[in-house]
């Protein structure tokens, strides 16, 4: 790897978490009860905004999404997808877990739990719709707060930034796909022009974006583009807590009238997001895979790029729809058990190194 890869890959995965980043189970805790209560004392106000629409896709919601995922975008470079070959072992791993197991584990969830076990305490009008929510995010793997997760559990930076650039790519031709054929088989109609709209919208666009700014900021210096990725980092902590508040503000009379939704929509979040990592640790250690490359690739199997779920799920169904609440729930859930996963991953570590990874 360059020199300039190596220092942009330590800058992405080896810096430490910011104040926000740390405490961002909080500041979602506190936008869910700030949106909920809007929506409950000034519904119109919430509606008014949710028509501001252009072409299927919430214009405000749509900025806010931007604003979120591009300084994260900025952060890949896909000058390292050279290191594929070093790591391929695990690579190949995380790729299969991505693609492969995950979108369709989650799919399995919510035909399980949404339309069986809590299917008779849910809204019958919007079984569906949370099992869209719930596909979406399990066919969107993380791209961005993974570089957190990767530096708590001490994991190789050029991997991270290696996997991650991958995965972007993976996720232009494969994204749109996959979430077509799990919504067929859950009997689901598929939108495909919003679908693929969305695509556009909120993967293809912005990836160029991020890049050319990227690109741009290197061509004056290391110095330049390490200045300004920290100074806009905060900017996606702050559009992702506003979009959470417009979510749930929209949401606000159903959850104050039925809380216990966002009890059963966490359930197979939760055991999905556990059954993932436990599926990636497993098979990196069984494949003898150094424990700093482990980490991380367990960390990318079992986040979400919940940012794209979130922006997808508004425009194929609406602000008010339950596939957009499933998947604000998944951003209520991913950040408590990504911390708890990452202090188990360092735990084990004694253990996993038993096994003569190498």
């Amino acid at each position: 790897m360059s020199a300039q890869c190596e220092a942009t890959a330590k800058l992405a995965a080896g810096a430490p978490m910011s104040f926000f980043e740390r405490w961002l189970t909080l500041w979602v805790f506190l936008c869910i009860i700030a949106g909920t209560l809007i929506g409950v004392a000034a519904p119109q106000l919430a509606r008014t905004v949710g028509r501001m629409e252009l072409a299927h896709v919430n214009i405000p919601v749509g900025v806010l999404i931007w604003v979120m995922i591009i300084p994260m975008l900025m952060k890949i470079d896909f000058g390292a997808l050279h290191e594929v070959q070093r790591q391929r072992a695990s690579i190949a791993i995380t790729l299969l877990v991505n693609w492969a197991i995950k979108p369709f584990t989650m799919a399995l969830m919510g035909w399980l739990f949404i339309r069986h076990a809590f299917a008779p305490y849910l809204p019958a009008d919007q079984h569906d719709s949370y099992v869209a929510g719930l596909i979406l995010l399990g066919a969107a793997p993380c791209t961005a707060m993974v570089f957190v997760w990767s530096n708590l559990c001490r994991g190789d930076a050029n991997f991270t930034i290696t996997q991650v650039a991958l995965n972007d790519l993976v996720m232009v031709f494969a994204f749109a796909p996959i979430v077509a054929l799990l919504l067929g088989v859950s009997a689901i109609p598929v939108p495909w022009d919003t679908l693929l709209l969305s695509v556009v919208m909120y993967i293809v666009i912005p990836l160029v974006l991020a890049q050319a700014w990227r690109k741009s900021l290197l061509t004056k210096g290391q110095a330049c583009f390490d200045a300004a990725a920290q100074s806009i980092g905060p900017w996606s902590i702050a559009a992702l807590l506003a979009t959470l508040m417009l979510l749930f503000a929209f949401q606000g009379q159903a959850i104050a009238e039925q809380p216990l939704i966002i009890a059963m929509l966490a359930v197979p979040i939760l055991l999905q997001g556990l059954l993932i990592a436990a599926l990636g640790y497993w098979l990196n250690r069984t494949f003898r895979v150094a424990h700093n490359i482990a980490a991380p690739s367990t960390m990318i199997g079992a986040s979400n790029f919940f940012e794209l779920a979130v922006a997808v799920a508004i425009a194929l169904y609406g602000f008010e729809s339950g596939a957009a609440l499933a998947t604000v729930v998944g951003v209520l859930i991913e950040v408590p058990v990504m911390l708890w996963l990452v202090r188990m991953v360092n735990a084990s570590k004694e253990w996993y190194e038993g096994n003569n990874a190498t």
